[in-house]
């Protein structure tokens, strides 16, 4: 059974979402997603009247006698939704962390999905495949995957010690010190490895796809994973983001600790030393992984959590659009 706060974050994500994709970015999915056209069916024999430049000339070599491949008109998707679980997502720092935006974005894709009468999966992922959900149609199911990926998100956050020795989680949640010690354990182990996501992908999407990788990219050794799927599906990664993360704020004297290894720096934020490195490391990292997506013929999606998850997802539509037309 689920919780009841659960459901009812799923409700007010689908009524935010639901009409958001209704009247901005159905349109948008339709006219940059519609499918591949015809996708080859089987090898039949030949039969009088048939095209000859159906003739497959292996399986009739084989055969003794002419056999032609025979195709079928495809025009619906299957769209897989890549979410990482790791704990670095955790981070926010504007009232919503980078995973409820990657909530959010989901439930956009999703929706939009549905919207036009396409199949839509989900898989989860840290270091290791948490879940995956076959893609199939139908609203209901579609709220099963936004379910999911907000359940899953709950279960393993972060979380910061509050006042009296208690924990302070989303939605007044209580845990007391020692949950919460066992909490951060169990992040710690939480790490990132998208090659084995992706290596988990071409194991069970027999046919081509388009895959949304939704993560905050803070892994590495991924690259060459993600030029192979995108041999064979459409990759789209979506970079998550907090502004936080490449600008800090002048506040003293810091304990700064990595969300998955659990390792700890005492930084002065006070420093313009320490502020000016931070930002550069992050545009560093930005700009690294742009060349090697681009290299690899992927498209990126910048999402700030701090921000819109809709006008990103538009403008990326819109691009691939004019780019489809050219």
């Amino acid at each position: 059974m689920l919780p009841a706060e659960i459901v009812r974050q799923v409700r007010r994500i689908q009524l935010r979402t639901g009409r958001q994709v209704a009247d901005v970015l159905a349109g948008a999915y339709v006219s940059v997603f519609k499918g591949r056209g015809v996708e080859f069916d089987e090898v039949r024999p030949y039969i009088a009247g048939d095209d000859v430049r159906t003739i497959d000339w292996n399986v009739t070599a084989r055969m003794g006698a002419p056999y032609v491949k025979r195709y079928v008109e495809e025009r619906q998707l299957t769209v897989l939704l890549i979410v990482d679980m790791s704990a670095s997502l955790d981070f926010g720092s504007a009232g919503r962390s980078k995973r409820e935006a990657a909530v959010e974005l989901s439930a956009l894709l999703a929706f939009s999905a549905i919207y036009n009468d396409d199949k839509v999966g989900l898989l989860l992922f840290h270091g290791d495949v948490e879940q995956f959900i076959p893609p199939r149609k139908g609203q209901k199911h579609a709220l099963r995957v936004v379910r999911e990926v907000l359940a899953r998100g709950q279960e393993t956050a972060v979380v910061s010690p509050g006042p009296r020795g208690l924990v302070a989680l989303p939605r007044a949640w209580g845990l007391r010190l020692r949950q919460f010690r066992e909490r951060r354990r169990r992040a710690q182990g939480r790490s990132t490895d998208i090659a084995h996501a992706l290596e988990f992908c071409r194991r069970v999407l027999p046919r081509r796809a388009v895959l949304f990788l939704i993560s905050d990219f803070l892994d590495g050794g991924y690259v060459d994973a993600l030029r192979g799927a995108n041999r064979k599906h459409d990759v789209v990664a979506v970079r998550v983001t907090d502004r936080r993360e490449s600008e800090f704020r002048g506040a003293g004297l810091v304990m700064l600790e990595d969300a998955e290894t659990g390792e700890r720096r005492l930084v002065d934020t006070g420093s313009t030393e320490f502020r000016a490195a931070l930002a550069r490391d992050a545009d560093d990292r930005t700009q690294a992984l742009h060349r090697s997506l681009k290299g690899a013929g992927i498209d990126v999606v910048s999402i700030d959590a701090t921000g819109s998850v809709v006008e990103p997802l538009l403008a990326f539509f819109r691009m691939r659009e004019k780019r489809t037309r050219r």
